[in-house]
């Protein structure tokens, strides 16, 4: 899910809402979206890298904003209103959410250490050629973020740094291709694969 703006061809209107509802409700006839199903629509199976599961883990647990373990329509449609039409600022708050592992409300190092190191071996998976330092990049993203040294970094420091800096925003940016994918569901009209 990058950050950047989407394009007024890649918006949701009324008729794709309802196409989405007659998916998901095909789906997921309980009315619920399980962890096990997202991952489905995400390309995840028993031959998928272990970091690209945990990573979708954590993006699912973003999107369940009442914490109950699954999905229902209405978080359906708020994760992909945020996917494709989304602005800059709820991206970033959504994109600190996911790299925010405990929910304190503040991104310690081991956090984003973590979801960089998977974001890492994700890029690195599709490009070997990729020469990342995952502890340099952390360290460096807190030397720019962390403005009062406390060694957390909050969501004002967050939004603040990544607006600022397009190397930070280009580093905490969430790519896991639904907004691809999601258009390509758009216009070939198929069933979840």
């Amino acid at each position: 899910m990058g950050q950047a703006q989407s394009n007024s061809d890649n918006e949701v209107s009324i008729k794709n809402i309802q196409e989405l509802y007659r998916r998901f409700t095909s789906e997921c006839p309980s009315g619920n979206l399980h962890l096990h199903e997202f991952k489905r629509i995400f390309g995840i199976n028993s031959v998928s890298m272990e970091e690209e599961s945990a990573y979708l883990d954590n993006v699912f647990r973003s999107f369940d904003t009442n914490q109950d373990g699954k999905l229902d329509f209405m978080e359906y449609v708020a994760a992909v209103h945020l996917v494709l039409r989304g602005k800059l600022e709820d991206k970033l708050k959504w994109s600190f959410k996911v790299y925010d592992g405990d929910g304190n409300g503040c991104l310690e190092k081991e956090e984003v250490t973590r979801i960089l190191k998977i974001i890492n071996k994700i890029k690195r998976h599709h490009d070997p050629d990729l020469s990342e330092n995952v502890d340099d990049i952390c360290d460096r993203i807190f030397s720019i973020l962390d403005k009062n040294q406390d060694c957390e970094i909050s969501l004002e420091e967050f939004m603040e740094g990544a607006k600022k800096d397009p190397w930070v925003l280009d580093q905490l940016k969430l790519d896991i291709r639904p907004c691809d994918w999601f258009i390509k569901q758009q216009k070939t009209h198929m069933p979840y694969k």
